[in-house]
């Protein structure tokens, strides 16, 4: 066992400070899985037409895999599933003997043609197929042992860290003396009980505010130097996205992916989407990218939710490292070449980096401009002064860069974790490894309408709640992994801001019951001074709120939307209402995944910054042109290549 990890640990032989790969080593045929049938996707279809191609060239015959049975490939399910990232399957034709199927990467290529070059007798061996094609075969005939890895793996190797499980006994404890106690002391003591009960929410409240605060005031850690590097020494990045009823949003995905500034060839673009959603499969079969993508038919069986499909999705990834996207996110064209400077100048156990968050349809309601502050406020302000302190972090759902070999020893996600990223972060953190931000920003569609609103922030509840049970079954053993500044920041990070959405109706009812009747509204000998506890308490949580937001829309130059904030006690309300729903489904519907709809947005912030950029481009140039210094180009003395002579050669 990991030294002060005990059976947490990831693996008896695993160092906490696991190195990151070479990003420039490679394997010698590290093939691109793209699982599903070679047709789902135009870039499945040239990928095909590239390797038959290819075949053809080599004299190595082209493997369909359609119709190749279970038995003639002789890796046991664990293995095949383990070795789906590689793009090379063993075979055994019809006489037993061996040979080998490769989805050659466009890197591998040139080593496959003097491998053959060499040895031409070899590409009887060898039989070229696709990733995709690799894929669905490993599907077609393993997927009950896929789908039960993804759905069991965590909880089969760390059942306490899995929100399948139920309340543990420390759970039941803590419950059961609650229930107990305070209608006894209700009963024996009521004036005393009250008393008690009010100022340990408003302690924990305002607790929780000091720690937004605390992380507002302290200055995030300077970037690392830049370290360019050439496209030669990049390493293969996946990319990953989970998407369902995304048919209006893949296309825009998929074109904010190809401007990464990134090459493609180093690309492994992996979409994984549930195998009934017929519509975002056909969208996804209608677009043709620069780079191939892999499309994975996503099984019913299990809990339909995210992180199930991304565990679905991340033995067919072959990056060194791999981000997480969603299906309405833009991402920045240098996020993957910032976080791969972040991942080498950091520790050996930088584990992840959490990109920012920025709401792109601002303007379409007053929920999506509070969003945008929101947002602004978490990943602008407070995130990057956690990441300062060096506290854990409760990652965002989208744009975590993960070093790929790290996040398999750390269990993935919780399929049953419906924030599987607040978890992910906090198994990290109790693994020892480190979570950081970078500078670097995806811009997302938010909610503009209550209830698409509610039903998000329901789940989001929900997860929390999910989390914080999962991770206090053993508070000592947790204690001792994050230490006590980590203890106590994940108590305020995750159940604070459940217990402040859940209090907060108390206390506005009782500060505006006080203000009406001037008496208590639970009994009628509450002490005056209680209504002046309340305002200050409530007072300090709308300011302590808004002023987060308003800095992080400051530093965005984003304070035109900063009126939002005047609403901030009316936001609250909505919370509250999403928090009580939240713990109503936390018993009914635990595992229940309210999907949010997306492709709705009416206005994009990106969209109006382009069309100022090239009014005022067309107003530069037109000035230049009617002041006479755009120079002008003559048609007439024009010439290609085609219209010119070839250069003189040198006589003898």
């Amino acid at each position: 066992m990991v030294p002060g990890l005990g059976k947490w640990a990831p693996g008896p032989t695993t160092p906490l400070r696991a190195k990151p790969a070479d990003p420039v080593s490679r394997p010698a045929f590290a093939g691109r899985p793209r699982p599903g049938p070679a047709s789902d996707t135009a870039g499945g279809r040239d990928e095909e037409a590239r390797a038959r191609a290819l075949g053809a060239e080599l004299g190595i015959a082209f493997e369909l895999l359609d119709s190749t049975a279970r038995a003639d490939c002789p890796l046991d399910d664990r293995t095949l599933i383990a070795k789906a990232a590689s793009g090379l399957l063993p075979l055994r034709d019809r006489d037993g003997t061996p040979l080998v199927a490769i989805a050659p990467s466009g890197l591998a290529i040139p080593g496959l043609a003097r491998l053959v070059r060499r040895d031409p007798a070899i590409a009887a061996r060898l039989r070229l197929t696709t990733g995709e094609r690799i894929a669905g075969f490993v599907l077609r005939t393993s997927g009950p042992a896929l789908i039960k890895a993804a759905t069991d793996g965590l909880a089969k190797r760390w059942p306490a860290l899995s929100a399948k499980g139920r309340c543990s006994r420390s759970n039941l404890a803590v419950l059961t003396i609650i229930i107990a106690l305070v209608p006894a002391s209700a009963i024996t003591a009521p004036a005393a009980t009250q008393t008690t009960i009010e100022l340990l929410l408003s302690m924990l409240f305002l607790a929780w505010l000091g720690l937004r605060l605390m992380g507002a005031i302290v200055g995030e850690r300077p970037p690392p130097p830049d370290r360019a590097l050439p496209d030669s020494a990049l390493p293969v990045y996946s990319v990953i996205a989970a998407v369902y009823r995304e048919a209006k949003s893949v296309a825009g995905l998929l074109a904010a992916i190809e401007r990464l500034d990134y090459s493609p060839e180093k690309l492994d673009v992996i979409i994984a989407v549930e195998a009934d959603d017929s519509d975002t499969r056909a969208a996804l079969a209608s677009i043709r990218p620069r780079f191939p993508i892999t499309v994975i038919p996503v099984p019913p069986q299990g809990p339909r939710t995210k992180p199930k499909a991304l565990n679905v999705a991340l033995p067919f990834a072959r990056g060194t490292y791999t981000v997480i996207y969603d299906a309405e996110d833009r991402p920045e064209p240098g996020q993957l070449r910032c976080a791969l400077q972040a991942f080498l100048a950091g520790p050996a156990n930088l584990a992840c980096v959490q990109a920012r968050l920025s709401i792109d349809n601002t303007d379409d309601s007053w929920l999506a401009g509070y969003y945008t502050a929101e947002y602004a406020g978490q990943f602008d302000v407070f995130m990057p002064g956690l990441a300062g302190l060096g506290l854990p972090l409760p990652l965002g759902g989208s744009s975590n860069h993960f070093h790929t070999e790290t996040l398999r020893k750390a269990g993935a996600w919780d399929p049953f974790n419906v924030t599987e990223d607040a978890d992910l972060g906090m198994r990290l953190a109790r693994f020892g490894y480190r979570t950081g931000m970078i500078r670097s920003t995806t811009y997302e569609e938010a909610p503009a309408r209550p209830g698409a609103w509610l039903r998000q922030r329901t789940r989001w509840f929900k997860g929390w709640m999910q989390t914080w049970l999962v991770h206090t079954r053993e508070p000592v053993v947790l204690l001792r992994q994050l230490g006590p500044a980590g203890f106590a920041a994940f108590h305020l990070m995750v159940g604070g801001n459940v217990l402040a959405a859940l209090v907060h109706p108390l206390f506005a009812a009782a500060l505006i019951g006080l203000a009406v009747q001037n008496a208590g509204l639970w009994s009628g000998d509450r002490p005056a001074d209680f209504a002046t506890w309340y305002a200050v308490t409530a007072m300090i949580g709308y300011l302590s709120s808004a002023a987060i937001g308003w800095l992080g829309l400051w530093r965005r130059g984003l304070t035109s939307s900063a009126w939002v904030l005047l609403l901030t006690p009316l936001h609250w309300m909505f919370l509250s209402t999403a928090a009580w729903r939240a713990l109503y489904q936390l018993f009914a519907a635990p595992f229940v995944w309210e999907k949010t709809e997306h492709g709705l947005a009416r206005s994009s912030r990106r969209a109006t910054r382009l069309a100022k950029a090239l009014a005022e481009l067309d107003r530069n140039l037109a000035i230049a042109r009617d002041s006479g210094h755009l120079p002008t180009i003559n048609a007439k003395t024009t010439r290609t290549s085609v219209d010119r002579r070839p250069p003189l050669q040198a006589s003898a």
